[in-house]
């Protein structure tokens, strides 16, 4: 049987070989470029006919990037592929899960839908699962939602000594409550209130001075950060141990990253979507889904 071919969209090539790597695949990349007038150009190798095909594209900054993944799903199908699944490991439009004020948009539903006729297969990390239970319940196509707090558990268990955990706000503990389990270390939530969509107010709750412990900060996702901000200022007034932030997807928006380092932080996140905190790598989880749905 031929080899898996694994293809990477801009920007995700050290993910795509890895994969590729792990489920002995072949990895290449797509031609494309933007014409002056803004339209997308793409040109696919030549090598799909009758092959199970993975197009991996991380869906942080969404709108610049799915036309174009789009249309390369729909190149693979006319260029003879068998199957066309999607790695996703960050997985966008997950946000709007219900219509919240009359006229609203469900663009989680929506999305779900254009996804769901362009692939045959999904597979993510840690997708936004609120008022949904399971991606099932908007996906029409085999939707796998992987889960990489165990992970982060074992880099911190590994890499930090006597961590205590802290959770930003109480949407945190089911991340903050396992990642300590795994990693053998105390935690607590802070508690938020919101003031806003850029601001927020939190207060320390039930956190006592660490001593020498090093607070490490635990969310899945930090978008502006402000949340984090926040917390990493509650931390430092805690302890007088650098804090880590420890997060599976890092979008760090409007600089949050910068704004992260100046309060005194340390970030670490996965490589599900490419940056220079990137310390953990997903590979190993997004392998064996994988590598069974291109066999199917």
């Amino acid at each position: 049987m031929t080899a898996p071919l694994v293809i990477s969209m801009p920007g995700n090539e050290g993910l795509t070989k890895a994969l590729a790597d792990r489920i002995s695949g072949d990895a290449c990349s797509l031609e494309t470029h933007r014409f002056p007038d803004g339209e997308t150009y793409l040109r696919l190798p030549e090598i799909l006919k009758d092959r199970s095909v993975a197009l991996v594209c991380s869906l942080a900054n969404p709108d610049s990037k799915f036309l174009g993944l789009f249309f390369a799903a729909r190149a693979a199908r006319e260029l003879g592929a068998r199957r066309v699944g999607l790695v996703a490991p960050y997985l966008c439009y997950m946000r709007q899960d219900g219509r919240f004020k009359p006229g609203e948009a469900v663009t989680s539903r929506y999305f779900a839908s254009l996804v769901s006729g362009a692939f045959d297969w999904i597979v993510t990390v840690d997708p936004h699962l609120h008022r949904y239970k399971a991606l099932s319940e908007i996906y029409t196509i085999p939707a796998h939602a992987l889960h990489a707090g165990p992970l982060l558990g074992g880099w911190i268990k590994q890499h930090v000594t006597q961590p205590y955990l802290i959770g930003p706000d109480e949407e945190s503990i089911q991340w903050v409550s396992e990642v300590a389990r795994i990693c053998g270390a105390p935690y607590c939530v802070l508690h938020k209130e919101r003031l806003g969509d850029r601001e927020v107010r939190i207060a320390p709750g039930a956190l006592k001075p660490l001593g020498p412990a090093t607070p490490v900060l635990v969310d899945d996702v930090i978008s502006s950060g402000r949340t984090m901000q926040e917390a990493i200022r509650i931390a430092n007034a805690f302890s007088t141990r650098r804090p880590l932030v420890a997060a599976i997807h890092g979008i760090f928006a409007e600089k949050a990253d910068e704004r992260l380092e100046r309060e005194g932080a340390r970030l670490v996140t996965t490589n599900t979507i490419l940056h220079a905190s990137n310390q953990i790598d997903v590979a190993p989880l997004l392998a064996p889904p994988t590598g069974e749905l291109m066999k199917a």
